[in-house]
């Protein structure tokens, strides 16, 4: 007979690596907030550098370039959010409708390998596409007498081509997501409908799209909680000073002074600045998700 005081210790026996590792690098680093409010030495360190209390934050809102960087941030962050949601949800409602299981299994599969790929191979897969010398895209466009175009060197589509290059690596997530929740459909409805004389679009907008209603909201809602996030890793692999007026962001701004120009302080500011508002909307967006689909994370 199992020992269920002997069952619960070693369940938490299994749960010391993982609480460790959240203190050791989650919560002990936030200590170093600290920095945003102080004229940070290097040499003195955290508990000898001078504390200039809000100054930091004010140079850094005077900062030209700080502006245009908050709206490059909001600006992609929306435009992923829209298309991040848009697009896999067309093609789960298109899958839905494959009436081949082979296919659809095929095609899920296709579609949710990159989402495994780092952003490093996938740059250098982008990158190779895209590339004015030999780039698949512009060998096409060459066909049709077109000259080759330096995309990832053009700074009024270099938005447009980190909207669509983070959709083509992240659409599978949650297209598998609003597949399960097609799946959950009571097939009854569908026999209801089609009895009432529904055609296949009829059926699509009265019974599929009220039926993940639901789960619509809740992706859309939870996603608020990432709208100061626009993805370091992609972009920072695929930004150049070329494109830097309308492709930096508050991610790659905070490396760029903290790692490059060693002002850790302007740095922390900018960093801690990002994660109050994202604090901020990722409460809300949790409210929000309780109000509308009844969804709580406890």
């Amino acid at each position: 007979m199992l020992n269920k005081g002997k069952y619960v210790r070693s369940l938490h026996l299994m749960m010391v690596l993982p609480v460790l590792f959240i203190l050791i690098y989650n919560y002990l680093p936030m200590f170093g907030v600290v920095i945003a409010f102080q004229d940070f030495n290097a040499a003195k360190g955290i508990f000898q550098s001078e504390w200039v209390g809000l100054a930091n934050f004010q140079t850094l809102f005077r900062d030209p370039d700080f502006l245009q960087v908050l709206i490059n941030t909001l600006v992609i962050s929306f435009a992923k959010m829209v298309a991040g949601l848009v697009v896999p949800l067309v093609v789960a409602l298109m899958l839905n409708e494959v009436l081949s299981s082979i296919f659809k299994r095929l095609t899920q599969t296709i579609i949710y390998m990159p989402y495994f790929v780092s952003w490093v191979m996938m740059a250098a897969i982008i990158i190779s596409i895209l590339s004015p010398n030999g780039g698949l895209l512009n060998q096409v466009l060459g066909i049709f007498g077109i000259e080759p175009i330096y995309f990832l060197g053009n700074d009024s589509i270099f938005r447009e081509i980190i909207v669509v290059t983070h959709v083509w690596k992240e659409f599978g997530w949650n297209t598998i997501i609003f597949l399960a929740a097609l799946a959950g459909i009571d097939a009854a409805l569908y026999e209801a409908a089609i009895v009432d004389g529904a055609g296949r679009f009829a059926q699509m907008r009265h019974v599929t799209l009220p039926g993940i209603a639901p789960t619509i909201i809740l992706v859309a809602v939870l996603s608020l909680g990432n709208i100061l996030n626009a993805g370091f890793e992609q972009i920072y692999n695929l930004i150049s000073p070329l494109t830097m007026h309308s492709g930096d962001i508050l991610d790659t701004f905070v490396y760029r002074y903290g790692m490059e120009q060693w002002q850790f302080d302007i740095a922390t500011a900018a960093g801690l600045f990002k994660s109050v508002i994202s604090c901020i909307m990722l409460i809300f967006s949790y409210w929000l998700a309780k109000k509308l689909t009844g969804y709580k994370v406890i």
